[in-house]
């Protein structure tokens, strides 16, 4: 995304306060949505990945997610498509939410982030660039990977604890 795609500012409860550009929402710090797509593999890895340098928050961070921003009148699962084919490659696998929105914020971003898990062993291939390593970590090992890095703070305190408790999945 660039900061001239549209996105939309919502209140607390979620409602459209006005559409915006994604330069504004990071400028003004807006509350937006966001999306989160936890890989899992059949031998309970999760793919994490590195993020680019050039990225507007957290450039070089480690994330245990696919997603982003979610865009103007974009709904939540069709966002958590959309970034999971055009950050790691995977279409026609169908992420499952993992339970309800949440609230996320720090000093430079404020979302309500959806939570989705995808459960396939099919290769990652990082396409748009915003992607710049990629592994797998075994689940139960994430929290110990964690410590000696770099992790995106959403990811890592929103979703990290649902991925520890998520079934695994039918893999596609």
């Amino acid at each position: 995304m660039t900061g001239g795609e549209l996105v939309d500012w919502v209140g607390e409860d979620d409602t459209v306060l006005a559409v915006v550009s994604r330069a504004r929402m990071r400028r003004e710090r807006l509350l937006h949505r966001a999306v989160f797509v936890a890989v899992l593999d059949g031998s309970d890895r999760v793919v994490v990945h590195r993020r680019a340098a050039w990225k507007d928050v957290w450039p070089s961070a480690w994330d245990v997610c696919f997603g982003g921003v979610v865009a103007a009148g974009e709904s939540w699962d069709d966002a958590a498509r959309r970034e999971l084919a055009e950050e790691a490659g995977l279409e026609g696998v169908e992420p499952v939410p993992m339970g309800e929105p949440f609230a996320f914020s720090d000093d430079r971003v404020a979302l309500l982030g959806r939570a989705y898990l995808v459960a396939t062993d099919r290769a990652v291939v990082a396409r748009d660039g915003e992607v710049v390593a990629v592994e797998r970590v075994q689940r139960a090992h994430l929290v110990h990977w964690s410590l000696g890095r770099t992790v995106c703070p959403d990811s890592l305190h929103c979703v990290l604890p649902l991925i520890g408790r998520a079934p695994s999945a039918r893999h596609g």
